[in-house]
């Protein structure tokens, strides 16, 4: 008899979400400063991947009493490793076409759902098209897994010891019920990820934890009532029906250093930077098609990382989502940037992620159908996927070739057409978009528009006049000429840093919103100056 083993609600969950319009696969291309060897590319990836990860041997089968990692009696990898040749001058045009068109391919559901696509020959390199069912993993974890295929130096052997994968349950494990299920999973999430007003809560010891989590209980129904009721974001291009034919598109890399540089001048995580370059991207597109951006936001759903070290080498989706409205309507980098902060630091705090880990588990118990409903409600309220994931900082080698850079886009549910990767690696930051034909079918025009954010906001901050404290209106005016209506400089800027011994003064009463200043030095970091 086939070892099989329950599958994970929340995996179930992600299993069942494919649609023809949206497959539910993590999708990536890892480009190789020379040519890879097959044979070696073959022997890493059968020690390494299928010897260590059970997972990647396994097909995932669905029945009434619900779904199952079943090992495939047939297992072959070379059913999984491909080799491929690109048409014309096999260069970067034609690798995204090939990634495009492997996006909107379904795995086959008779065998693991992974596969790897080799392409030997690129601009005298070589690059692999990765695609791994959302159901197996999270981004989190999927590049730790790629990570564990790779080595410091091109010397290294194809076979070296790794460590037994920890993931797996007992085959005869009794299903938990769908309350049991929820409440397990909520008290987790709880003690993982959100901030909670800044206190992180340790549920995972507690034995009573439905006592724990009745103690949040109007915290999370807030939540709840606040995301039903969420109206959907702006209508623009981006809303309406999915097709089956995608697109993807990458930027050249940005120096991962100029990036913390402006971020630590702007008193902003680096996170804050690249979704408000993301923000300033799609309304430089909007305009360049003639498309309003009077009033307009766009909203993204955002994975929030729920894992902790326990987690560490372990499969599965530990994570949740959080909604961000992204101000294309502002034209001021500074005051979107301030307002993008301003609203992660709001998402960082809320219930919003653990409420949606627990939302997960609980339609994945349920019949497809309702699943189906639900999900559709949620995905109708945002028009954009976006995530960013930390990758390593130093060169990496697989099979003895170097990995110059790496892309990967997460898939969209429902009707949503728009996804949005950042990944950094090697000391660059690399951003990656995959859209729905109809909603953009020219994703390559974009792509250069991230970086040139980010190199706007740079050399706009080496403008400004640094005797002065930082106000995102006097330096608009400074730069365009114009000043921000002050309710709109009130709700962007941030507040005054804290100096020791020093009290900070009332501010008197006045018909007009105070304006505070931004954290910021007096002189331009030697970093900032070095970038420019």
């Amino acid at each position: 008899m086939l070892r099989r083993e329950k599958m994970a609600a929340v995996d179930t969950a992600w299993l069942r979400m494919d649609r023809p319009t949206n497959l539910m696969m993590i999708v990536g291309v890892m480009v190789f400063n020379q040519r890879i060897d097959f044979k070696r590319l073959r022997n890493t990836i059968e020690a390494r991947l299928v010897g260590r990860y059970r997972r990647f041997r396994q097909c995932a089968v669905q029945e009434v009493s619900g779904a199952f990692w079943q090992d495939d009696p047939d297992f072959d990898i070379d059913a999984h490793l491909k080799r491929r040749a690109l048409p014309g001058k096999a260069g970067k045009k034609e690798l995204q076409a090939l990634a495009s068109e492997l996006a909107v391919q379904p795995l086959n559901p008779g065998k693991p759902l992974w596969r790897f696509d080799l392409i030997e020959d690129y601009e005298g390199g070589s690059a692999i098209v990765v695609r791994i069912h959302h159901s197996i993993a999270d981004g989190i974890a999927l590049v730790g897994v790629i990570l564990s295929l790779t080595d410091l130096s091109p010397h290294a052997p194809a076979q070296k010891h790794v460590a037994p994968e920890t993931d797996e349950t007992d085959a005869d494990e009794v299903p938990a019920g769908l309350l049991e299920t929820v409440v397990e999973t909520l008290a987790s999430a709880l003690s993982m990820g959100s901030e909670l007003g800044g206190k992180a809560l340790d549920l995972a010891s507690d034995p009573d934890r439905m006592s724990t989590l009745g103690r949040h209980g109007i915290g999370l129904l807030t939540e709840l009532a606040k995301l039903l009721a969420m109206p959907p974001d702006s209508p623009t291009s981006l809303k309406g029906k999915t097709g089956t034919v995608k697109r993807v598109a990458w930027s050249d890399p940005i120096p991962l250093p100029e990036v913390k540089a402006l971020g630590k001048a702007l008193g902003c995580s680096v996170n804050d930077i690249l979704l408000s370059a993301v923000a300033g991207a799609l309304r430089a597109y909007f305009l360049q098609k003639g498309e309003t951006v009077r009033d307009v936001e766009v909203r993204a759903m955002i994975p929030v990382n729920l894992r902790t070290a326990r987690d560490e080498g372990t499969l599965g989706n530990r994570f949740g989502l959080g909604t961000l409205s992204l101000p294309l309507h502002d034209g001021n980098p500074f005051a979107r940037l301030f307002t993008v902060r301003s609203r992660m630091n709001e998402l960082k705090g809320s219930y919003q992620p653990p409420l949606t880990l627990g939302i997960l588990a609980a339609v994945g118990l349920a019949p497809k159908i309702i699943q189906q409903q639900f999900l559709d409600i949620l995905a109708a309220k945002a028009s954009t996927v976006m995530t960013n994931v930390p990758g390593p900082k130093q060169p990496l080698y697989l099979a003895g070739s170097r990995l110059d850079q790496c892309m990967f886009w997460v898939p969209q549910s429902g009707d949503i057409g728009i996804g949005v990767s950042i990944l950094s690696y090697n000391d660059n930051v690399q951003f990656s978009l995959i859209t729905d034909r109809h909603f953009i079918p020219d994703p390559e025009t974009v792509a250069p528009l991230f970086a040139a954010e980010v190199e706007k906001m740079m050399l706009a901050l080496l403008m400004l006049d640094w005797e002065q404290p930082f106000d995102p209106a006097q330096a608009e005016q400074q730069l365009f000429g114009k000043v921000l209506p002050p309710p709109l400089v009130a709700a962007v800027t941030p507040k005054p840093a804290r100096r020791k011994a020093t009290k900070q003064p009332v501010a008197p009463a006045a018909t007009e919103p105070a304006r505070e200043s931004a954290p910021m030095p007096r002189r331009i970091p030697k970093r900032v100056r070095k970038a420019a």
